[in-house]
């Protein structure tokens, strides 16, 4: 396919980002067949949705298509195949490919005894066959996929309905029109996960032209992050029936607390064509399903009396409670109820300062983990039974909090953030970012967007973070974050910002432009590696240069050293569980010493578990500085964080 077909081709729905594509295009070599076809479908999908979780309700249904798909990959030298012969039109087992049966969600790199599955780049196919039921006729039906890496295109029944780019959050698609009710109905999902230096993360091609070590055309995905880049369809995917007038949005925001009352404001928005017909009923339940304060209208103000305020675990003896938000829409001339939809919420109030951030007028102290979706088998698929036992083990380890390193996490362990009372900085996967352009930007932004909408009614999520490690240290970043956090603050005000840095705080220029500085560093590992002895001395003077410089609170996201389970010297030596232990030991002290200070509000520790990689010489299967293995069993490391995190109160 070549570039001016391509661009012949395009039909932009958003004329921006139509010239954005075709400028991206003509950066591109001829030979990126891979990402060509991804660029023109994609622009096809984009549409706006207020993308509320799939809950069933007296006006809803859902149907799981979550399962055994069908599933191929295109070869390296044949990518563009499947598109070219049709592969959405038919069963693709019917095709000219090989096909396996593959599990939904999940990642599909280690399903396999297959390493050019697990490396693969470039398209995967997924197909399965469902029904929708006959009394979905009438109603207004969407498909829901909560996450694909990172590029998808989807088909109903040989129709393509959505495309998507971005691997980690939610998009949906009305297809009522695309159905056949009471009969067989197919759908093919073309996935991939080629990065380029314009998605986020970035990643690039790189093709080998060296004839005495690689064949002809020989190419390879590189990016600078260090986790494996897992692919798939890695969330549930949900077909969901809703009257054809329908709540499309809700948004709601605590404007104040005191142990009297507790005021908290919303809006609503529907799609359909009969809105003008509905009115607008929001009442508040408590965690016993009793109301206990209501409102009408599109927009208002509930006060709800006596509160029980959302606190985080170690701050209050009542953690994690909820209360529940019922929009119903009504038609008062029919006098008859129409959709239902119920959001689960807390009320609890933000606030910060130079020196600290403040739930519900309290100062917080974090203490947490660094963490990654990531377990043996299913990668980064959604997998509860590992969700439920990370959780038990934040319990266990007495934390109240973590980051979502370096990508937007699930929903469903998002919920269980919200239940459980943990507090949750959410980031999206802007990792090592370079190359600091509109189109970068404009990647960037949509992201946020896009995350922002999915959580912004969280009461776990008290902080955004834009990014993890960027080179802040060039001029032409602060444009980019300036923008950045400017757009953050405008889609919510009620949250602060912040941006994870690891270069020095006098070459940075990105930090001036956020609510809180998060750094990332690793004294005693990467630099001065081994000396124990320097890890407290250079952590006091590094958070404080930090704070000094910018008169803003600091929290320390990572520190931490890798350890093989099992391994021990004494005296201790890096790689041995000992030398992880000392290392947290001088850090601690450091920690205590800044607390006192004034402006330390946190630390988390790198990482919670161990975790895949990419393949490297420097790192035994992943990377080792998880407080637990891979499969969850805790490094002497664990014990000691337990008795820290124990110690210390929030």
């Amino acid at each position: 396919m070549k570039v001016v077909e391509i661009q012949d081709s395009l039909n932009c729905r958003t004329t921006a980002f139509c010239l954005r594509v075709k400028r991206n295009l003509s950066r591109l070599t001829m030979h990126f067949s891979i990402l060509l076809t991804i660029l023109v479908f994609c622009v096809n999908g984009m549409h706006a949705t207020g993308i509320l979780y799939p809950r069933p309700s007296e006006s809803r249904e859902t149907l799981s298509l979550d399962g055994i798909w069908k599933f191929a990959i295109a070869n390296r030298s044949e990518q563009n195949k499947g598109f070219e012969e049709k592969w959405y039109q038919a069963a693709l087992q019917h095709c000219a490919v090989k096909v396996i049966d593959m599990p939904v969600p999940s990642s599909y790199n280690d399903i396999t005894q297959d390493s050019d599955i697990r490396d693969h780049i470039g398209w995967a196919w997924y197909h399965r066959d469902f029904f929708v039921p006959r009394t979905w006729k009438s109603q207004r039906v969407n498909i829901r996929f909560g996450s694909v890496n990172y590029f998808a295109i989807v088909w109903i029944n040989g129709v393509e309905v959505t495309s998507h780019s971005g691997g980690y959050l939610p998009f949906d698609v009305e297809v009522t029109d695309h159905l056949k009710f009471g009969y067989p109905n197919f759908i093919t999902v073309a996935v991939n996960n080629t990065l380029t230096p314009w998605t986020i993360p970035q990643g690039k091609i790189v093709y080998h032209n060296d004839s005495q070590r690689y064949p002809a055309g020989y190419y390879e995905q590189q990016y600078n992050f260090d986790f494996f880049n897992y692919a798939g369809i890695h969330r549930p995917v949900i077909l969901s029936a809703t009257p054809k007038t329908y709540i499309d949005d809700i948004t709601i925001n605590t404007t104040s607390v005191s142990d009297s009352e507790g005021t908290v404001s919303y809006s609503v928005e529907l799609g359909g064509s009969k809105i003008a017909a509905y009115s607008v009923i929001a009442e508040v339940y408590d965690s016993r399903d009793r109301l206990v304060a209501q409102s009408k209208g599109l927009t208002g103000e509930i006060r709800v009396t006596n509160p029980n305020l959302w606190w985080p675990r170690g701050m209050n003896e009542s953690v994690g409670y909820l209360y529940t938000l019922k929009i119903q829409l009504w038609n008062d001339a029919k006098n008859v109820e129409g959709d239902v939809y119920r959001l689960p919420f807390g009320i609890r109030f933000i606030q910060w300062n130079s020196t600290g951030v403040y739930l519900n007028g309290k100062s917080v102290y974090f203490k947490g983990f660094g963490r990654h979706e990531d377990a043996s088998l299913r990668g980064r698929g959604l997998d509860l039974v590992t969700l439920t036992k990370d959780y038990n083990l934040m319990r266990w380890i007495e934390a109240n909090s973590f980051r979502t390193s370096h990508y937007p996490y699930s929903e469903e362990l998002m919920d269980l953030a919200d239940q459980q009372g943990f507090l949750v900085i959410d980031e999206v996967p802007a990792v090592g970012l370079d190359n600091f352009d509109d189109d970068l930007l404009e990647a960037h932004k949509q992201t946020l967007k896009e995350l922002i909408q999915r959580d912004k009614n969280r009461p776990a999520v008290v902080m955004w973070s834009i990014g993890n490690e960027p080179q802040s240290q060039k001029e032409v970043s602060a444009h980019y974050f300036d923008a950045v956090v400017q757009l953050v603050h405008r889609l919510d005000s009620s949250r602060p910002v912040t941006l994870v840095l690891n270069k020095p705080s006098n070459q940075d220029v990105a930090a001036q432009f956020l609510d809180v500085i998060c750094i990332n560093r690793y004294f005693g590992w990467y630099s001065d590696t081994g000396h124990s002895e320097l890890i407290t001395y250079q952590m006091v003077k590094e958070v404080t240069a930090w704070h000094d410089k910018h008169l803003k609170p600091v929290l320390v996201t990572e520190y931490g050293a890798g350890a093989l389970a099992g391994l021990h010297t004494d005296p201790p030596v890096v790689w041995t569980e000992d030398y992880q232990v000392v290392l947290m030991e001088q850090n601690f002290k450091a920690f205590d010493q800044l607390r006192e200070m004034g402006f330390l509000i946190g630390e988390m520790i790198w990482n919670f578990a161990d975790f895949a990689t990419p393949q490297e010489y420097f790192r035994p299967t992943g990377c080792m500085k998880g407080v637990f293995t891979r499969d969850r069993q805790p490094k002497f490391a664990a014990h000691f964080l337990r008795r820290r995190y124990a110690q210390l109160f929030c």
